[in-house]
Order: C-alpha cells, then sequence, then structure tokens
C-alpha cells in the first residue's frame, strides 16, 4: 500500500518562502488594517444612531415647549376653578400638589424606560471584534 504525500497549497508554499520577519511584518500590517476597519464601522454604525435619536430628541424638545405652554394653561384654569370653591391660596397649592405627584409618576416611569435600553454600544462591532478573535485564536494554531 503506497502512502501519497500531501503536495502543499501554492498559498502554503508562499507562507514557506517568507522568513519569520516578513510573517510578522505581514500579520501586524494584517492586524492594523482590521483594527482600522473595525474602528470605521463604529464610527459609521454610532453616526447613525447619533442621527436617528437627534431627531427624535429634537421632535421631544420641541413636544416639551408645546406641553408646557399647554400644561401653563390648564395650571390656571385649574386654580380658577378650585377658587370657586376654596381660597386662591389653596387652589393653587392643590394644583401644585398634584403636578409634583405627575412629576414624579412620570420620573420614575422615565427612569425604568432608559434603563430597558442599556448601554450604547455598537453591537456589530461588538459581534465583528469577537469573530475577528475567534479566527485569530482558531488560525494561530
Amino acid at each position: 500500500m503506497a502512502t501519497r504525500e500531501q503536495q502543499p497549497s501554492e498559498s502554503q508554499q508562499e507562507l514557506r518562502d517568507h522568513s519569520t520577519g516578513d510573517l510578522v511584518k505581514q500579520l501586524s500590517s494584517q492586524v492594523s488594517a482590521l483594527v482600522r476597519q473595525e474602528v470605521a464601522l463604529a464610527k459609521v454604525e454610532m453616526a447613525d444612531k447619533g442621527k436617528k435619536a437627534g431627531v427624535g430628541l429634537g421632535m421631544f424638545g420641541g413636544a416639551g415647549v408645546a406641553a408646557l405652554l399647554g400644561l401653563g394653561s390648564l395650571t390656571a384654569f385649574l386654580i380658577l376653578v378650585l377658587h370657586q370653591a376654596i381660597p386662591a391660596w389653596a387652589a393653587a397649592l392643590v394644583v401644585t400638589v398634584i403636578w409634583g405627584a405627575v412629576a414624579g409618576v412620570l420620573a420614575l416611569q422615565g427612569r425604568e424606560k432608559v434603563k430597558e435600553v442599556g448601554t450604547p454600544i455598537p453591537e456589530q462591532t461588538t459581534e465583528s471584534v469577537k469573530e475577528d478573535v475567534e479566527w485569530l485564536k482558531g488560525n494561530r494554531r
């Protein structure tokens, strides 16, 4: 039974023709290029998220101004209505306590929503870097 020696592929033969120093230099330049590409991907991803968040935050700001104007009018209305039954200072105090309670509830709900979002990290880039590390570990052997 004759054994056949496996012939090295062209890429393996090319690697054998290079010195260790050349191979380390190639690896260094390839890792540098990979890191630059990952950083570029992270920048693009974060810029996209930032643009989307900026538009949404601008709309929230406009809604906040409009709501504040409406709340001012509503506050005056409520004080005038309550003044029919109790003194003006007491009506103003009641309305202030109500608005304080509303603010507290909204703050607690807002905090929970922010916790749901988690950390602002570029998920695709993180996954890509993990894959690169696994690939490097596999090829190191």
